[in-house]
């Protein structure tokens, strides 16, 4: 019997459709709950058990109780061994750094948690490069190289793991940023140190990359070809990110670097809206999503941008979604498809296949969209 160990940071992304760009912290919990916002971990880490679930007849799940992993082991049908205590609704970072420590004193082979860069962080205090761990993406900022891909890849990546089929170990980098300097449109990613995880490429996310230098031109041309296409009856929701702030300047219109603005008519009339708003916007209206492409990692959802939810998509339509990337970008990704990690299954398939980028003025490319 191979031994899983398995975390859940249970407030882990309850910030991002609430447009808070993050959930660090007591205060912004607070204010995200008053938002209306609904924890992300737990559906996301229900996802990758249900992956692990067929497997259950050679496993022993160690996990902490009641949110931090116990509910979602046994939704999936799995019968844990549960350790440790927390105090229900007021689970803390030490929570999941003394979880792994206990895990590590256990034995697992490998421990699977569920959270974003914070979580990462905590797990990094616990255990360090002692033993193997993977992240189930579910935070709202995910910079490490620790995530799968989605919490399906991750459940793959677990079992293939476990399994003996991916045997090669390599460190990977555990990222995060200063929440409150996010929060006014700065980025600053701290390196912290590496975790062990499964070589397995395939399944797992890369590094974010910032943009390269070369770039202003082409950003400039995707900008001005996007402008040009605008109707003046349509209403145009903007995701975050270097390259769509370039179209907000150009149409002269102050812009949130990090959040979502909605512009009709080439005239701002939202700013750094939340995932309720959005939708009330768009209701009985005429409406495009526009989004970039995370550098180095492909996303297009589902990464910083979570207040762009399944519901909305499905309300816009999907061919009404325009992507914008440069062609270094693009080749940046080095062939790997993009990736959209929605929280829907059925959504992220239907967004599957090829779809038109715009990567400069009048230019444009076919590219492979995964999940």
């Amino acid at each position: 019997m191979k031994k899983l160990g398995v975390i859940v940071n249970p407030v882990a992304g309850i910030g991002g459709r609430v447009g808070l760009k993050g959930s660090d912290g007591p205060d912004i919990l607070r204010r995200a709950r008053a938002l209306g916002a609904l924890p992300e971990a737990p559906t996301r880490a229900v996802e990758s058990l249900k992956v692990i679930s067929r497997f259950k007849d050679d496993l022993e799940i160690i996990t902490y109780p009641r949110e931090m992993g116990e509910d979602e082991v046994r939704q999936c049908g799995l019968f844990p061994t549960v350790i440790g205590t927390v105090i229900s609704n007021k689970t803390t970072p030490e929570d999941s750094e003394k979880a792994a420590k206990e895990m590590e004193e256990i034995g697992v082979e490998l421990i699977l948690f569920a959270g974003g860069d914070g979580t990462a962080r905590d797990i990094f205090n616990a255990v360090g490069l002692r033993v193997p761990v993977l992240g189930i993406p579910a935070g709202v900022k995910i910079h490490s190289g620790v995530f799968a891909l989605t919490p399906r890849h991750a459940g793959e990546a677990a079992m293939a793991f476990l399994k003996g089929k991916s045997v090669n170990m390599r460190d990977a980098e555990v990222m995060d940023i200063d929440e409150n300097a996010f929060r006014e449109g700065i980025v600053t990613a701290k390196l912290y140190g590496y975790l062990k995880i499964p070589q397995e490429r395939r399944f797992i996310q890369s590094v974010k990359s910032g943009s390269i230098q070369t770039e202003p031109e082409a950003i400039l041309g995707i900008a001005s070809e996007i402008i040009n296409r605008m109707d003046e009856h349509t209403l145009y929701i903007i995701g975050p990110g270097t390259t769509t702030r370039i179209i907000m300047e150009e149409l002269g219109l102050d812009n949130t670097l990090l959040g979502i603005d909605v512009v009709v008519n080439k005239k701002l009339i939202a700013s750094d809206a939340n995932e309720s708003q959005l939708l009330k916007f768009v209701d009985n209206k005429k409406s495009k999503i526009i989004v970039t492409v995370i550098g180095g990692q492909g996303y297009i959802f589902g990464r910083g941008n979570q207040q762009l939810s399944p519901n909305l998509i499905k309300k816009v339509g999907i061919e009404n979604i325009i992507v914008a990337a440069t062609k270094d970008k693009l080749l940046s990704l080095e062939r790997r498809p993009l990736i959209v990690d929605t929280g829907n299954e059925e959504l992220n398939k239907s967004l599957g296949g090829y779809i038109k980028v715009t990567t400069g003025f009048k230019e444009f490319h076919m590219y492979k969209v995964g999940e």
